[in-house]
């Protein structure tokens, strides 16, 4: 690791003045919540941006929801976003850079659609032969209760909005109806595991090697389970402890090589961070995968990186990396041309 991080701070020192697009703004639900609560000092946008300083970048936050977006986007070097849910990371702005021919950081548009589909994503685990609690779909119309809690899902998203867990039959059409949303979407119905929660993040490194990062445990003292309201953490309470799992050798060679099955099986590229749940008889289940981890400073993938020794910024620079040497999405498009009025169409959803 001390070689990886010496090796990625050379690369950084020779990249001075690289133009890096960070792309951040209120398009999803989940981004629109932590636009509107969450203060400046504990965004990720905010910490990557004192990353891109330090390692000397030429950068400047450009946001989707502006109509010069495009236009200011194809005169940088390389993407670095730092959207969540749909149209940031369900593969849509992948596909846009990779029509533009951006270079960007993170997974490409097929893990990444396949990630963000919490529904899609299951049914790869079992092909993949990855342990996931029990789940089913709800489309509509009534739905028997089965005795047991459950957790009830919104498809797309993250940072749990939307998400309930639902212990009797008289809060579950209510759970349904709020994760459902006006799209009226598919529902995941997640049979509700009880345990201990873990999330475990990846980073590829300079020749396409692989870390897996010491799990960490993550025990909400204030919820029933890791809210929106407890992941925000608005006020500073400290309502979520996060501290490195103490675990076997079997359960964690289990957990570790989950992860890489679903690094190789999906095709994630980047950074990425998988979310788990261990039973107390310590069986290891995977709820979900994140291809745009949380990057503030105190985030969980942070802190994994910084238990195996690499910084905030070098994280940064791993990524830059990995997005610069990929080998380019290269097909006979035309250069977009831009004319200088660019027409803004009304959202389809409310701010």
């Amino acid at each position: 690791m001390q070689k990886a991080a010496k090796e990625l701070r050379e690369w950084g020192q020779s990249r001075q003045g690289l133009g890096v697009a960070l792309i951040y703004g209120p398009v999803s639900a989940e981004d629109r919540l932590y636009h509107s609560k969450c203060p400046v000092e504990q965004r990720s946008v905010t910490a990557l941006a004192e990353a891109l300083e330090e390692i000397g970048a030429r950068w400047k936050v450009l946001n989707p929801c502006e109509p010069d977006f495009i236009m200011e986007l194809v005169e940088y070097d390389v993407a670095l976003s730092n959207l969540h849910g749909p149209y940031g990371e369900d593969g849509r702005l992948q596909g846009l850079l990779d029509y533009l021919r951006v270079p960007y950081c993170g997974s490409g548009v097929g893990a990444s659609a396949v990630a963000a589909d919490k529904i899609l994503c299951k049914r790869v685990m079992l092909t993949l032969g990855v342990p996931t609690p029990g789940w089913h779909t709800w489309s509509g119309g009534t739905m028997a209760w089965n005795g047991h809690p459950v957790m009830v899902k919104p498809p797309f998203g993250g940072s749990s909005v939307g998400m309930s867990l639902v212990r009797g039959p008289a809060d579950l059409p209510c759970a349904l109806a709020d994760a459902a949303g006006d799209e009226g979407a598919a529902v995941l119905v997640e049979e509700y595991v009880t345990g201990t929660p873990m999330t475990v993040g990846l980073l590829e490194l300079p020749g396409g090697s692989v870390v897996v990062f010491p799990p960490l445990i993550t025990e909400a003292t204030e919820a029933d389970f890791y809210d929106a309201d407890t992941k925000l953490d608005v006020n500073s309470r400290g309502a979520v402890i996060v501290r490195a799992a103490d675990l076997a050798p079997d359960v964690l060679d289990t957990i570790t090589g989950d992860a890489r099955t679903l690094w190789d099986g999906l095709g994630l590229r980047g950074s990425a961070r998988i979310d788990f749940i261990l039973t107390e008889d310590n069986e290891p289940y995977v709820l979900e995968v994140n291809t745009t981890p949380g990057m503030s400073r105190d985030s969980n993938f942070v802190v994994g990186a910084a238990m195996v020794g690499l910084t905030h910024t070098d994280v940064v620079l791993a990524m830059l990396h990995e997005a610069l040497a990929r080998p380019p999405y290269d097909v006979p498009l035309p250069t977009p041309a831009f004319s200088s009025t660019t027409l803004t169409r009304e959202a389809a959803v409310s701010p």
